[in-house]
């Protein structure tokens, strides 16, 4: 497990868990507190094939400016969209299972029926993809409706909206094999999937400041948002494989 941060956010440790803070700042800035087990990897040496990932959480706001969450992914972006300095890898299409809270300035979602923010029980699986393509369709803006589209199409997700005090400490639990996905809060489960993502995937656990959107009408922005200063905390962070 590696802890990674931007200038002035901690990671501290706790008798059970963890901290994970950011300061307040303006949107000048990225700001980022991340815990995971796949950094300086390849994509196709991320560790994860199956695991069921259980922990408790809380955080210092019901509503954080950015995102924040815990989970599974193949880091698809792989430069945290261009912030936080990290190793530079070419995109790629996404494959995640987790606990996903993202501020309203985030549109997540590639179908118009699923929630694109607010705390949320989320999966994608994805084919491979060049990711030259994947350049070209978002350079040019006539095209981006349309990149959208095809994307909505050979993007699986599902996805359910929680309904979750998250400032309170709850029990969350995360199974994920190659057949389906199944999220837990506070042992009920309250989410199951078959849309599972493909592996390897890596651990990741964080909180920033970022925000993405894609809109269905084809607007796509991103960038970094004013916050105060925020926290996620976790406890009994237990992994199963």
């Amino acid at each position: 497990m590696k802890s990674r941060t931007t200038t002035g956010a901690s990671i501290d440790k706790t008798e059970k868990g963890y901290i994970l803070r950011i300061p307040s700042g303006d949107s000048s800035a990225y700001r980022f507190a991340q815990i995971d087990d796949y950094f300086g990897l390849a994509r196709k040496n991320f560790p994860h094939h199956s695991l069921t990932l259980s922990l408790r959480a809380r955080t210092s706001a019901s509503s954080l400016s950015g995102t924040w969450g815990f989970g599974l992914w193949n880091d698809p972006f792989g430069m945290s969209l261009g912030f936080g300095g990290n190793k530079f890898r070419l995109p790629t299409l996404p494959n995640a299972a987790w606990f996903f809270g993202a501020s309203k300035e985030n549109y997540l979602s590639f179908q118009y029926d699923y929630p694109a923010n607010g705390f949320i029980a989320q999966s994608f699986r994805s084919p491979k993809f060049h990711p030259y393509l994947i350049l070209a369709g978002l350079a040019f803006p006539f095209r981006k409706i349309q990149t959208r589209r095809y994307l909505s199409e050979v993007i699986v997700e599902d996805s359910c909206a929680l309904s979750v005090d998250p400032t309170q400490w709850h029990d969350y639990k995360l199974e994920w094999n190659q057949e389906r996905v199944i999220w837990y809060v506070d042992d009920n489960k309250i989410f199951e999937s078959s849309v599972s993502p493909k592996p390897p995937l890596g651990l990741v656990i964080w909180i920033d400041n970022q925000f993405a959107s894609f809109t269905p009408d084809g607007k796509l922005s991103f960038g970094v948002l004013e916050n105060q200063e925020s926290w996620l905390e976790i406890a009994d962070l237990e992994l199963n494989k």
